[in-house]
């Protein structure tokens, strides 16, 4: 049986907040994701024009 640890901490993960050791990580988590800190790279779009109406054809 494998034992799922926690990525915050690397100790064994709380059965109630698996994959966390406790609720403490499962919020920093939580906040990391709502505070845009995890981001996947790529290319930059450009943020002006998009809302225009001349796009909408």
């Amino acid at each position: 049986m494998t034992t799922v640890k926690c990525p915050i901490c690397d100790q064994p993960a709380a059965p109630e907040y698996k994959p966390f050791c406790s609720s403490r990580h499962r919020d920093r988590d939580l906040l990391q994701w709502l505070g845009e800190g995890y981001r996947i790279p790529g290319r930059s779009i450009a943020q002006t024009g998009l809302d225009s109406a001349e796009d909408a054809d």
